[in-house]
């Protein structure tokens, strides 16, 4: 008899919309995991571990409450809120019914949140107690009202056809208002029946979900861990002494992040911590630096194979790629442990779902070695914006999905990151400037270094390159403008401006971490200007 997971991959109904039924309808035992959330659901505590059943009880009370209050097929429902259960759960539920819940992150600035929903064209809104005074538009209901519905009055399952809308995710809002990423009930599920037909990875029994909570890849997770039937917690925080601290209390062998979550663990004395359960870490949007790479690589234990047989060993692995909202799933893969040499921002090679290509701006491949736009095909891309079909064709070339970032392959198929293109400044002739390469070498060179963050504006008609560095607490007074020009390259170094110490507070940041170069750079030329 075939395995649950290999069932789940022949299933031709399964899909982003309906995981939780397909998992139970294929035999689940509702007694076996569901999930786990870090604050209360309806009367269970918080950090009770949902069984299966459970989950299912809770999220078709949702439903009812829901069908009762007249949301059904293709109505697009904003859920902004912070707490992870009020997200996945609404999202759950919402799915039920047909609708399709867009997922707003709960650090918006209200301005922006009305903004993004006026957009959307949203039938209703679910706001939670602390976001609700704070927006323009009507509310329907506090996501938590959800669960007081009659689970016996729940309406059927609504029946998804493949191409049916299930979700909006949004981008970092590096520029603005966040693009409205949505996905169908296969794009988003293309490329976990992949992976169900993969030997499980290790550590992905036990997972601490530290991704922001309405992003693409949380939903992904959601559904892989009710596939792989596997625990899994979700943090309604990422900031890393949060995700130290639960590390330690609920011991998973798997931590999912995004690279300033590393970048936050890196900062701290891991050493000081037990942190023997981590079997893996796994990063996705931007690709991790080397420096935190390498500390993160040094704590947790990995199962390995001697001549003696299968044995722990000191050290984790980190699975770095890239990926973003509109990719569906981390593109690339590549992973390292204590012994990796293989860095110098390498995001590996795409996975076996997926295709990519370095493109000229006319759409034609580019040979190794020269740096171009990064291009990708796969099931999991995004069919486009929502109500924005300039930005949808816009990134679309020659049949290619352009993913924003400009990169370069070698003559082993490895890709390699050098920077967004609206921090770069790389035509296809003339200068190379590149900031997170810069970074990169950065952070490499400098030890004493917990983070940095460099900008590129141009000026009476030259450009230059100011450096904000973010150092240790012990770290020496001193100018480090020769390390950081030895560091960075001819190119870059040959137009640095000024090299100075921040604290993490000084660089904005958009709500999933990102770094705001773009308001950096509006600032610089501000007072440039005055």
């Amino acid at each position: 008899m075939k395995s649950l997971r290999a069932r789940l991959a022949a299933d031709p109904a399964i899909g982003t919309g309906n995981v939780l039924q397909r998992v139970l309808a294929h035999g689940a035992d509702p007694a076996g995991p569901g999930l786990t959330f870090d604050t209360a659901v309806d009367h269970f505590p918080a950090e009770h571990p949902l069984t299966l059943g459970e989950l299912d009880d809770r999220v078709q009370a949702r439903t009812a409450w829901l069908h009762e209050h007249g949301i059904g097929r293709r109505d697009v429902v904003a859920i902004w809120a912070t707490e992870a259960q009020d997200i996945v759960l609404s999202f759950l539920a919402l799915a039920r019914v047909g609708a399709i819940p867009a997922l707003m992150n709960g650090k918006m600035t209200p301005a922006i949140a009305d903004e993004y929903i006026r957009r959307l064209r949203v039938t209703a809104v679910l706001a939670d107690a602390a976001h609700r005074p704070l927006l323009r538009t009507d509310v329907l209901a506090e996501p938590r009202e959800l669960g007081t519905g009659d689970r016996g009055k729940a309406p059927e399952h609504y029946r998804h056809h493949a191409d049916d809308p299930v979700v909006i995710t949004h981008t970092s809002g590096t520029t603005g208002v966040p693009k409205a990423v949505m996905h169908t009930h296969t794009t988003l599920y293309a490329a976990l029946k992949h992976l169900l037909t993969m030997p499980q990875a290790q550590g992905t029994d036990r997972i601490l979900n530290a991704l922001p909570i309405p992003h693409t890849a949380t939903v992904l997770m959601v559904n892989q861990v009710l596939g792989n039937r596997a625990e899994m917690l979700l943090l309604s925080s990422q900031d890393a002494p949060d995700v130290l601290r639960q590390i330690e209390r609920w011991k998973p062998r798997a931590v999912y992040g995004f690279a300033v979550t590393w970048a936050g663990l890196a900062r701290e004395d891991l050493g000081a911590h037990d942190l023997d359960s981590v079997r893996m870490w796994f990063n996705t949007g931007d690709c991790a630096h080397e420096p935190h790479i390498r500390r993160l690589v040094a704590v947790g234990t990995r199962e390995t194979v001697t001549r003696e047989g299968r044995t722990s060993v000191k050290g984790s692995h980190f699975v770095d790629g890239l990926g973003s909202s509109e990719m569906g799933h981390n593109g690339f893969h590549i992973t390292h442990t204590i012994d990796s040499d293989h860095y110098g921002r390498c995001i590996g090679k795409p996975y076996q779902f997926a295709e990519a290509a370095v493109l000229s701006s006319a759409g034609d491949e580019l040979p190794p070695g020269k740096a171009g736009l990064l291009g990708f095909r796969s099931p999991s891309v995004s069919p486009g914006y929502w109500n924005d079909s300039v930005n949808t064709y816009r990134f679309r070339l020659n049949g290619w999905f352009l993913t924003g970032d400009l990169a370069y392959r070698d003559e082993t198929g490895h890709y390699f990151h050098l920077d967004r293109i609206p921090d770069a400044v790389a035509g296809f002739e003339g200068p190379q400037l590149f900031t997170s390469m810069s970074e990169e070498r950065i952070l490499a060179a400098l030890p004493e270094a917990a983070d940095c963050t460099v900008v590129i504006v141009q000026e009476n008609g030259r450009y230059v390159a100011d450096v904000m560095l973010e150092l240790d607490p012990d770290a020496e007074d001193r100018d480090r403008t020769a390390d950081v020009t030895s560091a960075v390259g001819e190119d870059v170094a040959a137009i640095i401006r000024t090299v100075t110490t921040v604290a993490a507070d000084d660089v904005p940041v958009t709500v999933t971490g990102k770094v705001r170069k773009v308001a950096l750079r509006e600032k610089r030329l501000a007072g440039a200007d005055a």
